[in-house]
C-alpha cells in the first residue's frame, strides 16, 4: 500500500504538469458549462420537451462531470502510457520488483481523485453561477460516479495500449473528446438532433455514462440499461486491453 501512494503522488504530480490534460480536463468543461448556462439560462422549457423536463443546467451539471471522466480516459490517460512506452519507463517499471497491481493501481487512484476534484469544480461553479440543483439521490450518484470511472478508466487503459506513439494517442484522444462532447449528451440535447446524430452518439459510451450520473442526480431514478451498457464497455475494453498491452 506505500508503494502505491508513492506511485500514485508521483503520477499526480505529472498530471499536474501537463497543461493539455488540465485543460482538457477542468479548463474546457467549466468553459462549456458557463456558455450553455450563458445560452439556455436554468428555466425549464415550459413543454418539458428537451433537457429531460428540468432546467438546462440542472441537465448539464451531471453531464459535464461525465465529461470530466471522459476527458481522463481519452486525452491523458492513453498519452500518459503511450509516452512511458516509448521512453522505455514501462520496460523498466516491469523489471522492477514493484508488483504489476500497483503500477495499474496509481493510475486508478490518481484518474478517480482528478475526476472527483474535477466533478466538485463542476458543480460548485454550476450551484454558485446559475443556481443548479443538487443531486436529488447522492448515494446513487455517487455509485453511478465511480462506475463510471472504472468503466473510462478501462477505456483509457485499451487506447494507451493498443494505439502506437503519443501523437496518435493525442490527436485520437482529442477526435473522440469533441465527438463525444457534441453527440454524446453534453452538447447539444437529443431532442434537437437530427437522427442520424442520435445514432451516432448511442455509440459513444459518454452518453450512457452521462445518463448514468444524470438520471439520480435529477430523481429519476437508476438508470439500469446505461448502467448495464457502461458495465459492457468495461469488460470488454479491460478484456482487449489485457490481450493487446505491450510493455514496449
Amino acid at each position: 500500500m506505500r508503494m502505491l501512494t508513492k506511485l500514485a503522488l508521483v503520477e499526480l504530480k505529472l498530471f499536474v504538469r501537463d497543461p493539455v490534460t488540465m485543460v482538457f480536463t477542468f479548463a474546457l468543461p467549466l468553459i462549456f458549462l458557463v456558455v450553455m448556462g450563458g445560452v439556455f439560462g436554468n428555466t425549464p422549457d415550459p413543454e418539458g420537451e428537451v433537457f429531460k423536463g428540468v432546467g438546462p443546467l440542472n441537465y448539464y451539471t451531471p453531464a459535464y462531470i461525465g465529461l470530466v471522466i471522459a476527458s481522463i480516459a481519452v486525452v491523458g490517460l492513453p498519452v500518459h502510457l503511450t509516452a512511458y512506452r516509448e521512453q522505455g519507463v514501462l520496460r523498466r517499471l516491469r523489471a522492477s520488483p514493484l508488483p504489476l497491481w500497483s503500477i495499474f493501481g496509481s493510475q486508478l487512484a490518481v484518474s478517480l481523485v482528478i475526476a472527483i476534484v474535477g466533478g466538485c469544480l463542476i458543480t460548485l461553479a454550476a450551484v454558485l453561477a446559475y443556481d443548479a440543483a443538487l443531486p436529488v439521490s447522492p448515494a446513487l450518484v455517487i455509485a453511478a460516479f465511480f462506475a463510471s470511472v472504472l468503466s473510462f478508466i478501462a477505456i483509457g487503459m485499451l487506447l494507451g495500449s493498443v494505439l502506437p506513439t503519443t501523437r496518435a494517442a493525442q490527436g485520437l484522444g482529442l477526435v473522440l473528446f469533441f465527438v463525444m462532447l457534441i453527440l454524446g449528451g453534453a452538447g447539444p440535447p437529443r431532442e434537437v438532433m437530427t437522427e442520424a446524430m442520435r445514432w451516432i452518439g448511442d455509440f459513444t459510451p459518454v452518453r450512457y455514462v452521462i445518463d448514468l450520473i444524470q438520471d439520480p442526480w435529477l430523481g429519476f431514478g437508476w438508470a439500469m440499461r446505461s448502467f448495464a451498457v457502461t458495465m459492457g464497455f468495461m469488460v470488454a475494453a479491460a478484456l482487449l486491453a489485457l490481450r493487446f498491452f505491450r510493455w514496449e
